[in-house]
Parts: C-alpha cells; sequence; structure tokens
C-alpha cells in the first residue's frame, strides 16, 4: 500500500521535465527528435567561469558552505544588482540556493500560511502553483490571453486581491511566453499592490539578461512596493550554467533571513565550486552573456517568422526567454490517420510522435489553448523542426 502524504498527492509532476523524459526515450531507440521541450541554453559554459571553477577545486573549496552562501559570491550580488538595476542591497539580504527554483520555493514556504492566496498570472511556468500547494497555499489564478501578450493588467490584478491575498508571483521575462512587462506596466501593478500592504511580490527575473528591448526592468525599481518585493535571479540561464544550480534571492532581510532558517533545515548552503563559479560569472567579463542573447534574438526572429507561415497557428511577438507559446486551439478535434487532436496535451504528444519533435502543452502552464517551444537549440534544428511541425499540422483535418 502506498501510504503518501496528501501533500505529494497534490502536486502534478513536471510537464517539461515528462516531455524530456520522453524524448529521450524516442532517441534511445534510434529516432531523430528535435527536443524542443527544456528551457536549457544550448550553449557551454563560458571558460573563465569554468576556470574559476577549477581553481576552486584546487584551492580546497570543498567543504560545507555557509547556508546564505559564501560572503564573496553575495558581495557580488550586491554588485551587480547595484551596477544592472539601480538597486541598493547589503549582502545580509541575499540567499544564495540551489536554482532560482530553490530560491522561489523558499519564499513560497516562508510566506504562505494554510489558506493564503498567492496570485499567479497565467500562463505561468508549471512549478508556480505547485508550490503554492505544497506551502497549504491556494493558487489564484489570473488568465492574460495572446490578445493581451499575455500580461496581466492593474485592472485584473486589483480584481483578484482579496483579504486573503499573500503574494504575487510575477515572471519577466515570461516562461512560458517570452512576454516582457515594461516600465508603465510595472508601474500600473505596482501602484495596485501599493493599495494593498499585506501583499508580497515574487519577481523570477531569472531571464533578466535573455531580453530584446534593450534594458530590464524589476518592479522593485517602483518605491511604492520595494520593500516587499524578492527578487529571484541566478546563474543558469544568463550564464548557460543550468547545471551548476546557483540562485539567489534578494529582498528585506527578515524574509532573506527566514528563508535562510528553513534552507538550513533541508539542503544547507549550496555547491561550494559552483558558488565560486558563479561569482566569476558575475565579477568576470560579460561579452559571452550579449553574444548568447544575440544569438537567442536571431532564433526568436526565425522561429516566429516560420511560426507564423504555418496556418492555424496564432503567434506573439516574444520580447525575452527562449520560448514561443503559439495559440494552437484551431487543431483541436481534427485528426489524422484516425488519431483525434483533442486538445494541447494531445497536440504535443502528436507532435512528438508523428513529427518528431518535443513541445510542451499548454495545459500545465495554465493556457490550455497553446503549447510551449524553447528556441534555444541551433537554427538549422529549429528550421527543420518548423518544417516537420507545419507538415504534421496540415495533415490534421
Amino acid at each position: 500500500m502506498m501510504d503518501l502524504s496528501d501533500r505529494i498527492n497534490r502536486l502534478s509532476p513536471s510537464a517539461t521535465l515528462a516531455m524530456s523524459q520522453k524524448s529521450s526515450e524516442l532517441k534511445a531507440q534510434g529516432i531523430d527528435v528535435i527536443n524542443m521541450s527544456v528551457g536549457e541554453p544550448d550553449f557551454n559554459t563560458p571558460d573563465h567561469i569554468k576556470e574559476a571553477a577549477k581553481r576552486a577545486i584546487d584551492e580546497n573549496f570543498s567543504r560545507y558552505s555557509p547556508v546564505p552562501g559564501y560572503p564573496a559570491l553575495r558581495n557580488a550580488i550586491v554588485a551587480k544588482l547595484r551596477a544592472e538595476n539601480g538597486l541598493d542591497y547589503a549582502p545580509t539580504q541575499i540567499s544564495v540556493s540551489n536554482g532560482a527554483k530553490q530560491c522561489v520555493c523558499n519564499v513560497v514556504m516562508t510566506l504562505v500560511n494554510p489558506g493564503d492566496e498567492v496570485i499567479v498570472p497565467a500562463p505561468y511556468w508549471v512549478s508556480y502553483p505547485e508550490m503554492v500547494k505544497m506551502a497549504d497555499g491556494t493558487p489564484v489564478i489570473v488568465h492574460a490571453g495572446i490578445d493581451q501578450d499575455f500580461k496581466i493588467t492593474g485592472e485584473q490584478l486589483e480584481s483578484h486581491i482579496t483579504e486573503k491575498t499573500k503574494a504575487l508571483i510575477l515572471c519577466s521575462p515570461s516562461n512560458p511566453t517570452g512576454s516582457v512587462y515594461g516600465k508603465d506596466e510595472l508601474k500600473a501593478l505596482a501602484t495596485v499592490l501599493a493599495r494593498h500592504p499585506q501583499v508580497y511580490v515574487i519577481a523570477d527575473e531569472i531571464y533578466e539578461h535573455i531580453n530584446y528591448v534593450g534594458h530590464h526592468e524589476s518592479i522593485a525599481q517602483c518605491e511604492e512596493v520595494r520593500d516587499r518585493v524578492v527578487i529571484i535571479n541566478g546563474v543558469s540561464k544568463a550564464y548557460a550554467m543550468t547545471g551548476w544550480r546557483i540562485g539567489f534571492a534578494a529582498g528585506p532581510e527578515w524574509l532573506i533571513k527566514a528563508a535562510n532558517k528553513l534552507q538550513g533545515q533541508y539542503t544547507s548552503g549550496a555547491c561550494s565550486v559552483s558558488q565560486k563559479a558563479a561569482e566569476a560569472a558575475y565579477l568576470g567579463p560579460q561579452e559571452p552573456v550579449e553574444e548568447m542573447r544575440k544569438a537567442f534574438e536571431r532564433r526568436r526572429n526565425l522561429i516566429e517568422k516560420l511560426a507564423k507561415d504555418i496556418p492555424g497557428l496564432e503567434v506573439n511577438h516574444p520580447q525575452g526567454a527562449f520560448y514561443l507559446f503559439p495559440k494552437c486551439d484551431s487543431f483541436y478535434g481534427k485528426q489524422a490517420d484516425g488519431r483525434l487532436v483533442a486538445n494541447a496535451d494531445e497536440l504535443a504528444m502528436y507532435l512528438l510522435e508523428v513529427a518528431h519533435v518535443a513541445c510542451v502543452g499548454g495545459t500545465s502552464f495554465g493556457a490550455p489553448e497553446c503549447f510551449r517551444m524553447s528556441y534555444a537549440t541551433s537554427d538549422e534544428n529549429i528550421v527543420e523542426a518548423m518544417r516537420r511541425i507545419k507538415e504534421a499540422l496540415a495533415a490534421l483535418r
């Protein structure tokens, strides 16, 4: 008998990881699958960062690290926030974790009590509602469709705030849509939040450096809510360091101390060698970040153009991250070779098994009318994947 906790039974498995696993299984059978399911840069970690890690090993950074992170790394993060974002934090306001994902979860678990509501704009990253559930909170989903570029308005936010609202999770640039909130849009949200001092903002900015609008704007720059914002960021996307597992949270000192208290009980400090590598990432040359950003922008332009050439898909103009999130519900109810496509998840499975392209249905992102493609792959893969997708979708009648 499997006597699992209610907490675990409430959670949904990660759809992105599940689709990636299925594509790996097909590849193992010798099938040529183009994997566009996982949000992971296809570049290698820059050499100067790898060299810093090698030095850390030689210098015996092999013992337990401080739970909040090495002081040198926290100082580097403070310097980054000041130089790039115009925000002043003390090292005691920084907590380093095993990836930005743990940072988000730490803050949710630190803030949310049973019954508290957390506003999650949809489309959302698959783990946000699950983290809220894990904290015994209630995710309150606010929908923003492709007609509004997948971004919620101040009016929408206001209409969903109740006396039970504890936090808003805001992701910009967005996974899964690539949408980016501009300064005026963030100001509109901050104006609403200023009227509700019990509401905190968890600002996931992990895609900060992968934007095509020139400059990243953070809601923490809005003075009226600054003391209630926790910025989440890390090295995974900007520096192609997904496997190094280093993220950080920056926010009010009392909240960061509480997050450290929580982390101290279930993972302790992040990997010592990875922290030294992250320090080099923040303090070293930033040219590789810009080179990768330019490559992603070129790929964005390529995949957007190809997707717009596919009848039945509706596509927005992503301004950041490396995802395209086409609206695809015009294909629902159609079939090919006796195979019916009823929803986004079935469409993604159809594309995997027929076109051999791995994507992720939008249901797990709170947008069942869409599906997500990651263009963190080569131009050649993008061209071939879109050719296959166009052919497979044209077969649906």
